[in-house]
């Protein structure tokens, strides 16, 4: 095993289980019950937030029993800038959105920079309405404007590095069954 296996193997075994796999699924079942309560006459567009999203859409997708239309995008920041001119697309819409209900799936809202761009993007296509939805919210005060949150959140967290169900640490463990933290951070 090279160094950086036995090193992630490391991490996985010392870091603490905020939440296991049961309670992550509780809370998404809990979600898909609120969202599909608000959307479920809307026929949504969904999006998926590659990669941190995929694993949060794939449990939750199969839990919204009512018509609606996948697709997924992928976007990263540059320059530190907040605005959608600081959103670099790698795979953007390709649907109209003119008219729609926007629904974006993804895994953490930290600091919310991206997802604030992302919807802004989304906003800038004259969409119906567009929602919000994390599994999980880090608690702290450095969020892109003060009381940032998404319309549906599963989880609120403390202010630690944390990673499974989509968030990596070091591009590894988005596969951990549960949500944890490193130990130490």
């Amino acid at each position: 095993m090279s160094h950086n296996m036995e090193n992630m193997q490391q991490v996985f075994q010392e870091a603490d289980c905020l939440f296991d796999e049961a309670q992550v699924d509780q809370a998404i079942e809990r979600l898909a019950q609120e969202i599909t309560a608000q959307l479920k006459d809307s026929n949504p567009l969904v999006y998926c937030v590659m990669t941190g999203g995929v694993v949060f859409a794939g449990k939750l997708l199969p839990k919204l029993r009512f018509p609606l239309e996948v697709s997924y995008i992928h976007a990263t920041r540059y320059n530190n800038q907040t605005s959608g001119g600081g959103l670099k697309w790698k795979v953007e819409p390709a649907e109209t959105l003119e008219g729609r209900t926007i629904l974006i799936l993804d895994d953490i809202l930290d600091e919310g920079t991206t997802l604030h761009a992302i919807c802004d993007y989304c906003e800038g296509k004259q969409p119906e309405k567009v929602y919000t939805a994390v599994l999980v919210d880090k608690q702290h005060e450095r969020k892109v404007y003060p009381g940032q949150k998404c319309n549906f959140t599963g989880l609120e967290v403390a202010d630690r590095y944390i990673f499974g169900y989509g968030m990596d640490y070091k591009g590894y463990w988005r596969n951990a069954p549960g949500i944890y933290a490193v130990k130490g951070l």
